[in-house]
């Protein structure tokens, strides 16, 4: 058993709300938490309007499965997030 952590942090620019915010970032929970091998949470910067983090908690039975795992999450949010990666970091365990 592998496991992989994926660590993003975004920059919002020009959101001025919380509420902005959710609505910017949204959905990361309903994309990517429905596969049962990843968890997904808020990680940092709760209280910034203009950042997020987030990490994905990715389990397979190979390294290989873990970095393809988290390599597809990674591109989806680059494609989806209405905002600027501005950090990635990978833990392989």
């Amino acid at each position: 058993m592998h496991i992989g952590i994926l660590t993003m942090t975004f920059s919002l620019p020009g959101c001025g709300s919380l509420k902005e915010k959710r609505q910017r970032i949204g959905g990361m929970h309903e994309r990517f938490g429905r596969n049962p091998a990843v968890a997904v949470c808020e990680s940092g910067e709760h209280n910034k309007h203009d950042a997020s983090e987030w990490s994905f908690v990715v389990v397979a039975a190979s390294r290989r499965e873990v970095e393809s795992q988290c390599s597809q999450i990674e591109d989806k949010i680059q494609r989806t997030v209405e905002g600027r990666v501005i950090k990635v970091t990978r833990e392989l365990l």
